[in-house]
This record gives C-alpha cells, structure tokens and sequence, in this order.
C-alpha cells in the first residue's frame, strides 16, 4: 500500500464544465433536439393593432375621405423616419405605394382590396403595421379583421401573408363596406 495508514485514500474530483463547454453543448442540443420546455420562447405579447390611429383625427379624416372619394394625406414618424399616409378616394397609399384600394360592386358598395406585395415590403415598420389593421377595423362591414402580426411578419388568418401570392395574386379580396360617395342623380 501506498497510503499511510492513518488517512483515507484520496478522492477523484469529476471535472466540472466550463462556460464555454456549457454554450457549446447547449447549441448542439438546441441544434439537435431543439429547446426543451423549461427553455421555449415567452409567447408574444397581445399588442393592440390599430388602437393609436382608430381615434386620431387625422386618421378619421383619412378614412372620411376614403369612403367619399376625395383626397386626403398625413405623415407619420416611425423611427426617425417620416412617411406619407394618403388616399385619393379609390386607393389608401403608404409612403407612396398602395396599400389597400377599392372597386365597385354596386351602386351603395364598393370591394376592399390588398395589395400583398406592398404590405409585405413595409411589415417590419411599426407605424404601418398598425395602419393596415387601423384600417379594416374602422370599416366594421368588413368583418373582424383576420390580418394579424406576428414576430414583425403578417397572418390573413392562419396563414403567412406571403404563403398565397403566387397561386392567387398579388390582390387580396377583404370584403365590402358601404361607400358614402354622392350618387348620380338619374337623368329625366
């Protein structure tokens, strides 16, 4: 024996882990097996979509001339940034590309339209994002608005805005509201 008879034998320490070794295993278990449940990302917060523009005036204004079929802009400043929000009565435009427009149904409705490639480009922007939902919640005969946001990228329903454009198009059928635009008066 080794020892001298009056101690106990020696005990092995296990190595303990490094930081470094603990990112490094933790990336290749993320990589491999994905987060468990203790590590799953929080749920993102419930933001009221459109609730700073439904009670703004100018806003109001915006949608007032919209439903007439006149002229009407602002500008709105997100980030530093300012961008033009204006409609020339068929059509509502963000920083000069169109967003939503209207066609006529009949003679007391006209159809709401989405453009997807320009909702697409502009989704990263707050300010807008908030513009599109603003705007199918302040016409209420469309329907409850199925346009959501969703870690900056837009849902129609379940689906990614994005998902249906190229089978369907870049127009987005909404729904119909009721236009306000004075009527022909028939001919006698």
């Amino acid at each position: 024996m080794t020892t001298p008879p009056g101690k106990a034998p020696k005990k092995v320490k296990e190595k303990r882990q490094t930081p470094e070794e603990r990112q490094e295993a933790l990336r290749y278990n993320h990589m491999m097996y994905g987060p468990t449940a203790g590590e799953m990302r929080p749920a993102a917060k419930k933001i009221n979509l459109g609730a700073s523009y439904l009670k703004h005036p100018k806003f109001q204004s915006l949608m007032t001339a919209f439903k007439k079929g006149t002229a009407f802009r602002f500008d709105v400043t997100d980030r530093g940034k300012v961008y033009t929000v204006s409609t020339d009565g068929t059509q509502i435009l963000f920083d000069g590309k169109v967003i939503y427009y209207s066609r006529p149904l009949n003679k007391h409705e006209d159809n709401l339209l989405l453009d997807r490639v320009a909702t697409i480009q502009f989704q990263t922007i707050d300010a807008f994002a908030h513009l599109a939902v603003a705007i199918l919640r302040s016409l209420p005969e469309v329907g409850s608005p199925q346009l959501s946001l969703i870690h900056q990228q837009f849902y129609y329903g379940t689906e990614p805005l994005e998902a249906g454009g190229a089978e369907l198009g870049t127009n987005l059928l909404i729904g119909s509201y009721k236009h306000s635009k004075a009527l022909e008066k028939a001919r006698k």
